[in-house]
């Protein structure tokens, strides 16, 4: 959800630094960069060690009422998505939200979208392991796979733009496209790289499972020329 439909990472970033130096810390461009894509209880983690004197629970609530109250003033979408989601729910495609976000900011972004596109969320507080553990992406499947015992994970792409977003799908197994952003993302055979959401379409996504794995590095080596921007 975070950097891949809308681009909530400032207002992360701009709590952490809040939290921080509210606490009389510093906050660095490098360390919030090593939070992008992470677990809220791995970021909490590391905003203990910068300074922040509050428990993880409460470092985590801090955080996401700041973001909630930021997306309740404006939603950042990011280019492409919403026209993504909105072809993918005209054509009967099936979508999961997966984000290591907790349930009221996922539920907040979820209720500015004009359709119901997501008929599962798997948010930070439903798994025990977040990103990079492959286990939200897992646990995606098997709540889609209750409306449809048919459904594997070869049948299933995951868009991620962080480092532990793609570690994470790729791991559970099922095809993975990485549309970087704030972090770049170096191409690698195991996922297809785009530069954006912009342009692209269902088709372009039906293309990469009926390439199959093995040709999956090059068709996205071939797209990287995407619309620049994520």
């Amino acid at each position: 959800m975070d950097g891949t439909i809308v681009d909530t990472e400032p207002y992360w970033i701009a709590a952490e630094r809040a939290l921080v130096e509210a606490h009389g810390g510093t906050w660095s461009h490098e360390q919030a960069m090593q939070l992008v894509g992470q677990s809220l209880t791995f970021s909490a983690g590391l905003l203990q060690q910068a300074g922040v004197d509050l428990e993880i629970r409460d470092i985590i609530d801090t955080l996401t009422g700041a973001v909630i109250s930021s997306v309740q003033r404006q939603v950042p979408w990011r280019p492409g998505a919403r026209e993504l989601l909105e072809e993918l729910h005209l054509a009967g495609v099936r979508c999961a939200l997966v984000t290591m976000s907790e349930g009221p900011l996922a539920r907040q972004v979820v209720a500015s979208l004009p359709r119901p596109y997501f008929e599962v969320l798997v948010t930070g507080d439903t798994v025990t392991q977040g990103k990079p553990h492959p286990e939200a992406y897992l646990t995606a499947v098997e709540w889609l796979q209750e409306a449809d015992p048919d459904l594997a994970l070869h049948h299933c792409i995951a868009l991620e733009d962080s480092v532990p977003g793609v570690t994470a799908a790729v791991a559970s197994g099922v095809a993975t496209v990485a549309v970087p952003h704030i972090v770049p993302l170096p191409e690698d055979e195991r996922y297809t790289l785009w530069n954006s959401l912009a342009g692209r379409t269902v088709t372009d996504l039906e293309s990469l499972l009926l390439a199959g794995p093995a040709l999956r590095g090059r068709a996205g080596h071939a797209a990287s020329w995407g619309t620049a921007g994520d």
